[in-house]
């Protein structure tokens, strides 16, 4: 474990204990007693059951967007790339749409079920796409047209929607949000980032070969097309258990491997994991700071990731224009 790691973890373990610490109801020391000392208290639930599952969702599925976009960046070579890129994330908030909208929501994890469909069909459509071509320009303008069409259906849901409360549950679930989250969402995406971190790690000498540039990288003797499946497969697997679980949280993909991308000079194979622990300690102090911010309302993570994501996808493409100039 590299000194990068050690601090990312530590950090990571940090925000964890502050998001169970921190929320709405402000605890006494006696709650605190009762929360350790009494675990069918009202404290005890509230800290175990309410707080750190949710924050441990907050993690995960920062994580898992973190690791998304690492992989992409290095598929693509392309610094702007985030797990929205390629359409996973909007297929998978068309199916959980759907699902909602066709009133399933309330049987216990549909809506999640749904969204993995949506990411799988995405995601095999890449997998496809990938198998038959080594451009990269090619797998990125498929997935702008799957993204735009899988936008325009769930624009078309909405249009059709038989009910104002459906539609109004469909845009709260798409702003994103681990608020009420349980270990059953936990354990919905804790697995997924286990198998794609590992499809991660497996795919990460190709990425490094291919940073030297695409001759480079078909005479190493790697299998580029399997490395690349197994890129795009974990790619669309990372960003359907995200979305399946918290709906639609945008550039934590794109953020956190800039974090760290200095500390481990680009090395593209190096990334994946101070990505993961980076994504997940962003995403998890972005929904402490959205559960304590004093509004009426509490504010959606995803829109919470989006006013800050905005300005610094801005500066990243601002910065890539100039290297591409020089």
């Amino acid at each position: 474990m590299s000194r990068l790691e050690l601090c990312l973890m530590l950090g990571a373990v940090a925000a964890l204990a502050l998001g169970v610490a921190i929320g709405e109801t402000v605890f006494t020391g006696r709650d605190w007693a009762e929360a350790f000392g009494q675990p069918g208290s009202a404290p005890a639930e509230v800290l175990w059951q309410v707080r750190a599952p949710r924050s441990v969702c907050a993690f995960l599925v920062g994580a898992a967007l973190a690791v998304s976009g690492a992989v992409l960046q290095g598929l693509l070579r392309n610094p702007l790339a985030d797990p929205g890129v390629l359409g996973v994330s909007a297929s998978a908030a068309l199916g959980g749409a759907l699902a909602l909208i066709l009133g399933a929501g309330a049987a216990p994890g549909v809506i999640e079920l749904a969204a993995l469909a949506g990411a799988g069909l995405a995601g095999g459509a890449l997998v496809a796409v990938a198998a038959r071509t080594r451009s990269p320009e090619t797998l990125i303008l498929f997935g702008v047209a799957l993204s735009a069409f899988a936008g325009a259906l769930t624009a078309l849901v909405f249009n059709l929607s038989p009910s104002p409360i459906a539609a109004a549950e469909v845009m709260n679930w798409l702003m994103g949000s681990v608020q009420n989250r349980s270990w059953i969402d936990a354990a919905w995406v804790a697995p997924v980032v286990v198998v794609v971190v590992l499809l991660a790690r497996a795919s990460a000498p190709g990425l490094r070969q291919l940073s030297l540039g695409e001759e480079a990288a078909e005479m190493s003797g790697l299998s580029m097309r399997r490395m690349r499946l197994m890129a795009v497969l974990a790619a669309a697997l990372a960003a359907g258990a995200a979305t399946a679980v918290a709906g639609v949280i945008g550039f934590v993909g794109l953020a956190a491997p800039h974090l760290v991308r200095a500390a481990v000079r680009g090395d593209p194979g190096r990334l994946l994991i101070p990505s993961a622990l980076a994504g997940g300690l962003m995403l998890t102090l972005a929904d402490v700071l959205a559960r304590t911010i004093p509004t009426d309302q509490e504010l959606k993570l995803g829109v919470l990731s989006a006013l800050v994501g905005a300005p610094l996808f801005a500066l990243i493409a601002w910065r890539a224009a100039r290297e591409w100039r020089l």
